[in-house]
């Protein structure tokens, strides 16, 4: 069993509940759509195959007891629920980061999937499929990234519509695109019960850096 991988590398966490943490990321290629603030569009075509026993020898090997399984978007590929799976029976801790297009009910109820829904300026909005809003599980998270007021106010009554109390939302500004004090301001002016999310990896290494 192989899948096509874009890189793997060991990071700081730089967004969800987990931000701040030591994360192996097993970065997957392939996406079905394309973001207009996207930031991984090398991740979008090519990469290299590797077994599932490879992918689960090189988490053993990075010694992080926290694992994201992203892309891309790492559900286009059948095989990412076995080792999302894989990874789970490992011991690891485990994040599936998603752009909220495709079902999430394969997989595996012990991982953690971070569900991205698209926000208008994504250009990508109508492809939500937001069926996974039922499916989630207890712990799994959402994320809106936000460009303007109006990515704000979609995602704040969407949020109003649904949130289940205690669920983790993470409203992240687009990193040079919309003043995180701007997006502050609003989430109190609102007493929205969300998260700001400021994707620390660009803070410490900055926007451009790549494999962090």
């Amino acid at each position: 069993m192989t899948l096509v991988v874009h890189e793997t590398f060991v990071s700081i966490q730089g967004e969800s509940t987990h931000a701040g943490r030591p994360c192996f990321f097993i970065r997957l290629s392939g996406c079905n759509l394309r973001c207009a603030w996207c930031d991984t569009r090398a991740a979008w075509t090519g990469g290299q195959e590797r077994s599932l026993d490879e992918l689960l020898a090189l988490a053993r090997d990075a010694a992080c007891p926290l694992v994201e399984v992203t892309g891309g978007e790492p559900l286009l590929q059948a095989e990412t629920p076995a080792l999302v799976s894989a990874l789970c029976r490992g011991g690891f801790e485990v994040l599936v980061e998603t752009n909220g297009s495709l079902d999430i009910s394969p997989l595996d109820p012990a991982a953690t999937a971070i569900v991205d829904i698209k926000c208008p300026s994504s250009g990508e909005s109508k492809a939500n499929d937001l069926g996974n809003l039922a499916r989630l599980r207890p712990a799994d998270e959402l994320k809106f990234v936000l460009a303007d007021r109006t990515d704000y106010v979609f995602a704040r009554d969407l949020v109003r519509e649904m949130a289940r109390p205690g669920r983790a939302v993470h409203f992240s500004p687009v990193f040079g695109t919309l003043d995180p004090k701007v997006l502050a301001a609003w989430m109190l002016e609102d007493r929205l019960a969300v998260r700001l999310g400021l994707q620390w990896h660009k803070y410490i290494w900055g926007p451009e850096a790549t494999g962090v």
